[in-house]
């Protein structure tokens, strides 16, 4: 009979017809199973689709073969990197375990240490920190973290080069004859944001275009805190002929504001993102945005991590190129 529920080894045993003993020496590899009782106890092991308790195997092997991934939210730049990390583990040997501690608006800062001492150990043998508040320096595991709030200090890291993309978006701009160039930026805590504005004004400065701080504002890389400074940048009396949002979940809002606002894009106001997620090919019209190569991040950081675990030394910092991605949401002037 097909147990339902979870099955467990006495499912096994009752079903290969053997003692829950007999299924643990198989589980575990010991000697004293006959070839063939060996085989039947395999067998319904995968009929039954019978998998021993991660914490189990731990205490028993001080590896759990699991790689956590914690983020602080399932949003559209951890999302991508999942499937990035999800792509890279296959033939690793090794699963994946995605978590978020369903944190509220205030307690999102040290998010990361909180689920690192619920799941260290027992549950996984490392873990990829999604764009964490504080730096992990000495854990019980390997952990890597990807686009940390601080930038590179003691955690092995991963990150895009986010003031290299910055310029690359407004030297864009430039280039269609744009002067008046507003800027939304990201959290004024990370540490991309502030590389981010650093790229806006390395390229305006080179242009010999003067900084003007009524053209900038913060957006927080949320579309509901890009709201405001959107409405605001779209209803100044004299108005940027273009937006460069920090990230794209902001310059998509923008542009919701903007039409709003009964203005045209890109006739009206041009907008460009940063990121490139599924989401900016899908805009009306579609956002011109800098590529972060989120996917190879991810998989990036996954071969990191389990270098780490396995004792291989790795360079503690990877900064990954970015790039422009040209659409229909800016023209020329």
């Amino acid at each position: 009979m097909q147990p339902t529920g979870r099955v467990t080894i006495g499912d096994v045993a009752r079903t290969a017809k053997v003692s829950v003993a007999t299924v643990s020496k198989v589980i575990n590899g010991r000697y004293g199973v006959a070839p063939e009782t060996e085989l039947r106890v395999q067998e319904v092991i995968r009929q039954l689709g019978y998998e021993s308790s991660i914490v189990a195997r731990s205490l028993r092997s001080r590896r759990t073969n699991v790689i956590g991934i914690l983020v602080a939210e399932f949003e559209p730049f951890s999302t991508e990197l999942l499937k990035g990390v999800s792509e890279a583990v296959d033939g690793t040997g090794y699963e994946l375990m995605a978590y978020t501690g369903g944190l509220g608006r205030h307690d999102r800062v040290g998010w990361e240490q909180r689920n690192l001492s619920r799941l260290a150990g027992t549950l996984i043998d490392g873990a990829v920190l999604v764009t964490p508040t504080v730096s992990i320096e000495h854990g019980t595991i390997p952990v890597v973290a990807v686009d940390p709030h601080t930038g590179p200090s003691g955690t092995p890291t991963v990150d895009a080069d986010s003031f290299a993309g910055a310029r690359l978006a407004t030297q864009h701009l430039i280039s269609l004859g744009h002067s008046r160039i507003g800027f939304l930026g990201g959290r004024e805590d990370l540490e991309s944001a502030t590389l981010r504005e650093q790229g806006y004004r390395s390229a305006l400065e080179e242009a010999g275009i003067a900084v003007d701080p009524d053209l900038m504002r913060i957006g927080g890389y949320r579309p509901d805190l890009a709201d405001t400074p959107a409405h605001e940048l779209l209803s100044l009396p004299d108005r940027p002929t273009a937006i460069f949002a920090a990230n794209d979940l902001s310059a998509i809002r923008t542009m919701e504001v903007a039409r709003e606002l009964g203005l045209r894009i890109p006739d009206d106001i041009s907008v460009i993102g940063f990121d490139n997620v599924p989401e900016s090919a899908l805009t009306d019209p579609p956002l011109t945005t800098v590529a972060q190569p989120i996917h190879q991040m991810g998989a990036e950081a996954l071969g990191m991590v389990i270098d780490l675990i396995n004792g291989v030394t790795r360079e503690p910092h990877v900064r990954l190129p970015t790039s422009l991605v040209t659409r229909s949401s800016c023209r020329r002037l």
